[in-house]
């Protein structure tokens, strides 16, 4: 081989969410998905988190496509971000296609994008690339991996996967297309590390659907479900289970009845005449014969689960002896977002089910012996663990060893890190831009941001706001005033705001602050005031300095 293979990921390593990986091989650069990461606590008033696609701009004519694996948000929640500023065309399998469709119509960028929809077994031509899609299993349907025909030699892409052989849709991995891959030679396996961790297997989807039926079945009043509103087959399944019991289904948040009333135009989801009724509705029929469907799995603020158990949302109360199912695993970093949410539900009368108690999840992603497995059908030469945190990533490493892959031969990366491999091994030869981009309503910013930066400063210390009274020649012409928020208890304020006050006024008044410009007076009130304050208490606030011409 004489043509280099440059990997990079702008998203999904060292951290759950946000995929998008990078291949480059002679002149064509194909990106494999485009999604999204749920904020962090930390994170304050933030909505989304995107990848940085400033190398992909900056090298945009070499682009070809953005490859789907398919329809979860951490796989194509950004592209309608995205494609405003990098307009390729975009592959996706059937049902990622329409959830695509969907997405983009809800954000206003449908029209104009070039969106192309791809069955298991079509093959793309790509530049001097081809891609070929090949089908896994995940938790939603139609999941592919991709298989990348480059200069450089035969890319393996997994996309999120688990060896289930009983799957709901009825679509097992097809096991005998990637060995035939492995036969070929493999030069570089990318393969799903979510689960690296957890030994042995991952049950398959169908204990789901019996654990819901029981707990629908079971339950004395209505039943509230929280999930994923792209996870189509465990919708489906809920729709079972009420069905079974005779009960009605609504559905909240509107991305979930968005998606929902694709699926049934679609026949992704199927449901007997008058079984899907409209949640302004569904109050019309008895308690023990409604099931709601909602968003908000994860404890997120503004989703619908959360608003119903801080009584915030306009059509859906809990009820004493309402059961209420967690459908989903919480992503790490919202454990205290979902603790929060459950303790709410439950002090409002609620029967919470999670999967501690039922097994009303199971992962979507394979544990040790599926990823095991997965690396001796392809057998590759070179190996990238991708999709997880960095203990998952270094975990799905030491498999690939146990299984015979050359540890030379095996890189474990984070975001950024621009891998080159080539006939003589591989290193990092250097470092993309892939830090967080941060949407809050209609506003992006980036990780240096000084909106966050001062969110954050505001949630640790607090604000000081100083009032300094000036003439037109910059002159003091009254005591500064002091006021705080979050900083300190009431009861010290009084006395600190004086001390501060005054220590302004000497300052300024003895020649520091005379006929200064606006600029140079604030900058001193910071330095004197910041000193001050942390010699006072230990704490440096966020301080505000406000001159006023009087």
């Amino acid at each position: 081989m004489t043509v280099p293979l440059r990997i990079v990921a702008l998203g999904g390593l060292g951290e759950i969410g946000k995929n998008m990986m990078v291949i480059e091989s002679g002149g064509d650069i194909v990106v494999v998905d485009c999604g999204l990461m749920f904020p962090k606590a930390d994170m304050l008033g933030v909505d989304l988190v995107l990848p940085d696609v400033t190398y992909l701009l900056e090298n945009k004519d070499r682009v070809r496509a953005i490859l789907i694996t398919h329809g979860h948000e951490d796989h194509i929640g950004a592209l309608p971000f995205v494609l405003r500023e990098l307009n390729v065309p975009v592959y996706a399998p059937p049902l990622a296609y329409d959830l695509v469709r969907v997405k983009l119509e809800e954000h206003g960028v449908l029209n104009g994008r070039d969106l192309h929809e791809i069955q298991p077994g079509d093959i793309v031509q790509l530049g001097d690339t081809t891609a070929e899609y090949f089908r896994v299993c995940h938790s939603i349907p139609d999941a592919c991996g991709i298989a990348l025909r480059t200069p450089s030699g035969l890319v393996l892409h997994t996309g999120d996967f688990k060896i289930d052989h009983t799957p709901v849709d009825g679509n097992p991995v097809d096991l005998q297309r990637i060995a035939e891959l492995g036969q070929e030679g493999v030069f570089l396996l990318m393969s799903d590390s979510t689960y690296a961790e957890v030994p042995g297997h991952t049950p398959s989807e169908q204990v789901v659907g019996a654990a819901l039926k029981h707990v629908v079945m079971d339950a004395p009043e209505r039943v509230i479900v929280a999930t994923f509103a792209s996870l189509i087959a465990r919708v489906q399944q809920i729709v079972d289970a009420a069905v079974l019991d005779g009960r009605k289904v609504a559905f909240a948040g509107r991305s979930m009845v968005n998606n929902v009333r694709m699926a049934l135009q679609k026949s992704y989801l199927r449901a007997p005449a008058g079984t899907i009724v409209d949640l302004g509705d569904i109050d019309g029929f008895p308690d023990d014969e409604q099931v709601i469907v909602v968003t908000g799995a994860q404890g997120e603020p503004t989703a619908v689960l959360s608003r119903i158990s801080t009584n915030r949302h306009r059509e859906v109360t809990i009820r004493p002896n309402d059961t209420v199912v967690l459908s989903a695993s919480t992503i790490p970093g919202n454990e205290t977002l979902v603790s929060r949410t459950i303790d709410n539900l439950v002090r409002l009368g609620a029967n919470v089910i999670t999967p501690r108690q039922a097994p009303v999840h199971v992962r979507g992603h394979g544990s040790a012996e599926e990823l095991k497995l997965m690396l001796n059908l392809v057998t590759p030469r070179y190996f990238v663990p991708l999709h997880g945190e960095y203990r998952m990533l270094a975990a799905h490493a030491k498999l690939a060893q146990a299984v015979g892959v050359e540890a030379a031969n095996v890189f474990v990366l984070e975001d950024g890190d621009l891998l080159e491999i080539n006939d003589g091994g591989g290193t990092v030869v250097g470092h993309v831009p892939a830090g967080h981009i941060y949407v809050d309503g209609t506003d992006r910013w980036d990780m240096e941001s000084m909106v966050i930066r001062d969110r954050r400063l505001l949630a640790r210390d607090g604000f000081v706001v100083v009032v300094v009274p000036i003439d037109h020649t910059g002159h003091l012409v009254g005591k500064p005033e002091v006021v705080s928020s979050g900083f300190v208890d009431p009861s010290q304020a009084d006395g600190m705001r004086k001390e501060a006050s005054d220590l302004l006024a000497n300052t300024l008044a003895n020649g520091t602050g005379q006929n200064l410009e606006w600029e140079a007076l604030t900058q001193t009130v910071r330095e004197v005031l910041a000193r001050f304050l942390h010699e006072q208490t230990g704490r440096r606030p966020m301080i505000i300095p406000v001159p006023i011409e009087v």
